[in-house]
């Protein structure tokens, strides 16, 4: 498969990595799939292949489980010290950072995202992500302390507790942040000490089976970290199913993350699971409009509105309401549709034909239960997968519309007239990742952040994420945490001892 002449600006190494089928990385090495079956890798850009990957069976899911539980129990890996797995996280940090353009246009052939977001996001934050988790590498600590035993009169006894790796991590990403997601359930399994088998979204591999060979240049053993490539239903069910894998680490739709979690039950397997969202955006009347309006129309137009923590829900006080909506519209209407690969692209490709579609049903749904459309909302003509955005008024709290992670450039905007009711209103609903505050009044920020039933709050910003702090979500948006010292500690097991002195 030779690509077209359309990817002239690519860089070599990016041109000649997308040549040729990928097969699984397992134990270090490239391994063909036992039943020999590959899959095409379709560029939204234009709806044509550039390349294939391999779709993994259990049996190869279980060679890649086998390989990290040895490499977890065996070899150079557990005998590694906190400051050298340091240094090789830090080593990984330096080869991705060198490889920044060709990850970047790897990805966008791949998800259709902007070649400025893939650089800026996808490539350097994964940079950073490694980089912060590195230092937490020789900082993880237990305590010790002197205990009381009550019922034992004239001895003394004194207490600690060590943190060791809980073992096999399976890492199960999307296929809207693939490469950045992979560094996010890596980077914390290479701190604590774990090994990990990373499922990629079967639309976007390429980026975490380029990222797993660089984990050998950098250092990381063979077996420590493996890439298994296929389908959820079968490669990813599988790996979950996996007796020898202690931890589940998934981001993905609540659906899916329901099956897991019944999956996991009955081994009380540990699992973190970043879900789905339909987050809320509040502009309340004293906002600052000229940073409320481009912030709540780029909260739904960031990643092409495939974005778990999109601000789909628009709610606005009613004195203000027309002026955000129509700024909201502008804006739309003034980007530019085009290939992610082409630097004035402001807008690209959803990541299929196929969700592009399942998106317009949404919308078409929308406008026969009741609501208006008072912007986009169309296919664009051209065989790559975009639509216009699409701005719904009118619509009721319980339509699909409002209620269902779209996971698109779809936005359905509410007046409001205080903001009890503007709260009651992002409270309806069964998720509860994110939600924004747009106001000047402290007391009016306050009181949303307390009473908003959300895992983070974004205050005059939306969707704005930092290695420091946990990112999680309430209600049916997930279990657990990624990031921060939560999403490290979230790899590690507690021992408690107690000595007698």
């Amino acid at each position: 498969m030779t690509l077209a002449n359309d990817y002239a600006g690519l860089t070599d190494a990016a041109r000649a990595f997308l040549n040729g089928r990928k097969m699984l990385f397992i134990d270090g090495e490239w391994q063909a799939p036992a039943a020999g079956r590959y899959a095409p890798i379709v560029d939204p850009s234009h709806g044509g292949a550039v390349t294939e990957a391999a779709l993994a069976d259990a049996g190869d899911v279980d060679r890649a489980v086998r390989a990290a539980r040895r490499a977890f129990v065996e070899g150079p890996w557990p005998a590694m010290r906190p400051h050298q797995r340091e240094a090789v996280m830090l080593r990984l940090a330096e080869l991705i950072d060198a490889e920044t353009e060709t990850l970047a246009q790897i990805e966008t052939v791949s998800s259709g995202k902007l070649i400025q977001n893939t650089r800026l996001f996808d490539a350097q934050f994964s940079v950073h992500t490694l980089r912060y988790m590195a230092g937490w590498a020789t900082k993880i600590a237990g305590k010790t302390m002197e205990l009381s035993v009550p019922y034992m009169p004239g001895t003394r006894f004194s207490g600690f507790t060590r943190l060791q790796p809980l073992g096999v991590v399976a890492g199960i990403m999307p296929w809207n942040v693939p490469l950045c997601e992979a560094v996010w359930k890596l980077a914390p399994v290479l701190a604590t000490g774990c090994t990990i088998v990373l499922k990629p979204a079967e639309q976007t591999p390429l980026t975490t089976l380029r990222l797993a060979e660089l984990c050998i240049a950098a250092g990381i053993p063979p077996g420590v970290v493996n890439v298994v490539t296929g389908t959820g239903a079968e490669a990813g069910a599988a790996l979950v199913a996996h007796p020898d894998v202690d931890k589940i680490n998934f981001t993905g739709s609540t659906a899916v993350g329901r099956s897991i979690a019944a999956a996991a039950a009955p081994r009380f397997k540990k699992y973190n699971l970043e879900l789905g969202g339909k987050s809320p955006v509040v502009v309340a009347a004293d906002a600052d409009l000229d940073a409320a309006i481009p912030g709540a129309a780029w909260a739904i137009l960031g990643n092409h509105g495939q974005n778990c923590c999109a601000g789909s829900r628009l709610y606005v006080h009613r004195s203000v309401f027309d002026r955000v909506v129509d700024g909201i519209a502008a804006i739309a209407d003034s980007l530019v549709i085009g290939p992610g690969l082409d630097p004035a692209s402001t807008l690209g490709p959803l990541v299929s034909a196929a969700h592009r579609d399942r998106v317009l049903g949404y919308i078409e749904r929308g406008v026969a239960d009741g609501a208006s459309l008072l912007y986009g909302g169309t296919p664009v003509d051209d065989p790559g997968s975009y639509m216009r955005p699409a701005l719904l008024v009118g619509a009721r709290q319980e339509d699909a519309v409002v209620q269902e992670e779209i996971f698109g450039p779809v936005l359905v905007a509410f007046p409001f007239d205080d903001m009890d009711d503007a709260l009651a209103l992002a409270n309806a609903s069964g998720f509860g990742l994110g939600a924004s505050i747009w106001s000047r009044d402290f007391a009016t920020i306050s009181d949303f952040v307390d009473r908003v039933q959300a895992g983070t709050v974004w205050i005059n910003n939306h969707n704005t994420l930092d290695l420091s702090l946990p990112f999680g979500g309430w209600k049916q948006s997930g279990v657990g945490h990624e990031l921060g010292e939560e999403g490290l500690y979230a790899h590690l097991a507690v021992k408690a001892g107690v000595v007698r002195h």
